[in-house]
């Protein structure tokens, strides 16, 4: 069954939701890897071990990866659905 241009463009709100949540997360995520390399710096400056909170840094940016990498999909999403709402107003 199609769809009708109402339901096209309630996904492209959806997804432009969307978008700005990922567009949020991935800020936040970078400040959370900035705070974390603040923090090894307070601890190698204090003669701690900051191997643990290296790790952290590792995985907090391979998570911001995966957020960019999820952002792109929706940028995709977002390309697509233009495309059909602008198809079924014509």
């Amino acid at each position: 069954m199609a769809m009708s241009p109402a339901e096209w463009t309630e996904q492209l709100a959806s997804e432009r939701r969307q978008l700005s949540k990922a567009d949020r997360d991935i800020e936040q995520g970078l400040q959370r890897i900035s705070d974390q390399e603040d923090r090894i710096r307070e601890l190698s400056a204090g003669g701690h071990d900051s191997r643990q909170a290296k790790r952290l840094v590792d995985v907090l940016r391979q998570t911001l990866t995966e957020w960019q990498r999820h952002r792109v999909l929706i940028e995709q999403r977002i390309a697509y659905l233009e495309q059909q709402v602008d198809l079924e107003w014509r």
